[in-house]
């Protein structure tokens, strides 16, 4: 991967714009430290930093078609690009590289606006056609790669990060209020807002076309589900060979490289997956990267060992100690760009430096399969929760969660308000298009408890409201299964898993992952098949199961989910409590950025230091709270020495 920014114009106004872009490019060293190019004409100016991975000799960026007249700059992989130069040079296009980056100004040149319909990969992509003074800025469809944009004036400027845009605009930034909010309430702004006032996000599987002083915004794609009743007909061992054969085909593709290739092990069913893909059907030496916790109710090293014995891989592996995360969140903050409600982050971080100091560029990684077929408990609540309201004064009914989390004493008169209290919210509208997503949502949103007055009072809208109404039109008639996939896959996986935990952890160490599970192809198969074959009664991703049994040892296959987590509070108050931790959580910081109560933050600091007991409210409050304050501090306080 790489990093890209620029500034075009309409009005000639960019003709000092080279030295700006200049400094966005530097900005975005970490995510291309091997080489940097730029092209300018006046109108347009993009810039590029290279992170080497295919056609390392001929593959600088910009690239052009064969008369110069159209140029790209890109961030990512076009993984079908042997298939798509073939073919294009079937037509007549003349190539002067062999990178994948070149495939697109052909198929610019080819199909028009419809070129990005040909593309399997991941990339952020920004192409300019002189001849029409028209910039194409395009974001893959379920948005591994970021891309952000701000117009001033006459102006666009866009970039990988967000720090080049401020970088291009050169004025200090202001929080987005509303971005906040949502933020505490879904882990992350609803697309395209950003924490940034008036800097956007390109959503995932959208086209941005600026022409004429206009910028228009369209959707090329998105996580599209029959209508109820209406999938795939084909037997389970049919449609078990069919995901079988793409699969392959998918990890096949996400293994070209000109440099060696990795893959991340945590012990899951996914990752295990991917890996014995690799084994059995790649073309490239068997190397994994794992990260194990000092705390063992997070470790997954166990199982981790067990697959490599059972594979024979070649493995790296790193254990995080509480330290480690307060020493690297700061430094993690610079990098997501965001507030985070989980330490989760950090330690992705530092598997990545891992993959970095062992010479790697590039690592498969099993994102998005939980998203893809239905493995999340979320999903398993909200099948229980649909059943329970359907007969709300089952006393039965709800007791079916204890099947989920075991700990739970649904027993006793506490235990039974909890389940009502938590897992009843909503249960009165089974039908609503956000039902399967209530309980997480609100349980989140009591964060809000801390905000300052004036945050309070400059809010205007609901979070909830803002992301039913950006829900396709159709989605009521989509089995409730599928609703409830589809938001996950645009709440939080698009806007935090992917992002503040998948590509900024990556690419803070110049490391870049690619998601098999994400190929479109493999969404859209299995987006057709019928519910009840991705959770067969409470068996999460049935048929993915089903389609790679023979390759992984019955442990593994048959162990219950264990969802990835990292020590949050415990990190930062278990031992020598660092100074950046108490300035930002102390009254003048508070002060200072407006966005908390400081009696309520010196409350939740003062139980925590007393060792009392906290939930997963005060977990989220502290690491909200603290990453927003480090966040003010790093791009508001101290812009003009970080950025501009």
């Amino acid at each position: 991967m790489c990093g890209i920014a620029g500034i075009v114009t309409t009005d000639g106004s960019a003709q000092d714009s080279r030295d700006t872009v200049g400094r966005m490019v530097s900005l975005l060293h970490h995510r291309g430290p091997d080489a940097t190019g730029m092209y300018d004409d006046g109108l347009a100016t993009l810039g590029h930093a290279r992170l080497s991975i295919i056609d390392l000799e001929g593959g600088s960026q910009p690239v052009h078609n064969e008369d110069s007249s159209v140029w790209v700059v890109f961030n990512g992989e076009i993984f079908n690009y042997i298939e798509l130069r073939k073919d294009l040079e079937s037509k007549g296009h003349v190539f002067y590289t062999h990178s994948d980056t070149e495939v697109i100004v052909h198929l610019y040149e080819q199909y028009g606006d419809e070129f990005p319909q040909y593309l399997n990969g991941q990339f952020a992509i920004a192409l300019w056609d002189k001849r029409r003074c028209r910039l194409v800025l395009l974001r893959d469809r379920p948005g591994i790669l970021p891309l952000f944009y701000t117009r001033k004036g006459s102006k666009l400027i866009f970039g990988s990060e967000i720090k080049a845009v401020l970088c291009g605009v050169g004025e200090t930034p202001e929080m987005d209020l509303q971005g906040l909010d949502q933020l505490f309430t879904f882990w992350a702004p609803v697309s395209p807002r950003t924490l940034f006032k008036e800097v956007n996000e390109l959503p995932p599987g959208h086209m941005a076309v600026f022409e004429n002083g206009r910028l228009d915004i369209h959707a090329y794609w998105d996580w599209l589900f029959p209508e109820d009743g209406d999938f795939t007909v084909a037997s389970e061992e049919e449609l078990a060979d069919q995901l079988h054969e793409l699969l392959i085909d998918a990890t096949r593709l996400r293994l070209r490289s000109d440099v060696p290739v990795g893959a991340y092990l945590s012990g899951g069913l996914d990752s295990s997956i991917l890996v014995s893909l690799i084994h059995h059907y790649g073309d490239v030496p068997l190397r994994t990267f794992s990260l194990g916790f000092e705390d063992k109710n997070l470790d997954e090293s166990d199982y981790q060992q067990e697959l490599i014995r059972h594979l024979g891989a070649k493995h790296s592996s790193i254990k995080c100690q509480h330290s480690d995360i307060a020493e690297n969140f700061e430094r993690s903050i610079w990098h997501t760009e965001s507030s985070i409600l989980r330490t989760a982050p950090v330690p992705m971080g530092i598997l990545s430096a891992l993959v970095h100091d062992r010479n790697y560029k590039v690592v498969l990684t099993g994102e998005g399969a939980d998203e893809v077929f239905g493995g999340y408990d979320i999903f398993k609540e909200a099948k229980i929760r649909q059943f329970w309201a359907r007969d709300r004064n089952s006393e039965f009914r709800p007791l079916l969660l204890k099947k989920l989390y075991p700990y739970l004493d649904l027993s006793h008169g506490r235990g039974h308000a909890y389940v009502q209290s938590f897992f009843g919210n909503g249960i009165d509208r089974p039908d609503a298009p956000c039902f399967s997503h209530i309980p997480r949502w609100t349980t989140t949103a009591k964060i809000k408890e801390f905000y300052s007055d004036d945050v309070k009072s400059a809010l205007v809208d609901d979070p909830v409201e803002t992301i039913e109404s950006a829900l396709p039109a159709g989605l009521g008639r989509w089995h409730a299964f599928n609703r409830a996939q589809y938001i996950e896959a645009k709440s939080l996986m698009g806007g935090y898993l992917l992002s503040s935990q998948g590509d900024r952890m990556l690419m803070m160490n110049s490391v870049e992952g690619r998601f098999p599970f994400l190929d479109h192809r493999v969404i859209e198969f299995a987006n057709r098949i019928h519910p009840r074959l991705k959770m067969k009664v409470l068996n999460e991703k049935y048929i993915l199961k089903r389609s790679m049994a023979k390759y992984l040892p019955a442990s593994i296959l048959e162990r219950y989910k264990q969802p990835y987590r990292a020590p949050d509070v415990p990190a930062f108050f278990s031992g020598d409590t660092h100074d950046y931790v108490e300035e930002a959580l102390g009254e003048d910081a508070l002060k200072r950025s407006g966005y908390f109560n400081p009696a309520k933050v010196s409350m939740l600091v003062r139980k925590i230091k007393r060792g009392r007991a906290i939930g997963y409210k005060d977990n989220m409050a502290l690491v909200g709270i603290l990453s927003t304050q480090v966040w003010h501090r790093l791009f508001v306080e101290n812009f003009e020495s970080n950025i501009k």
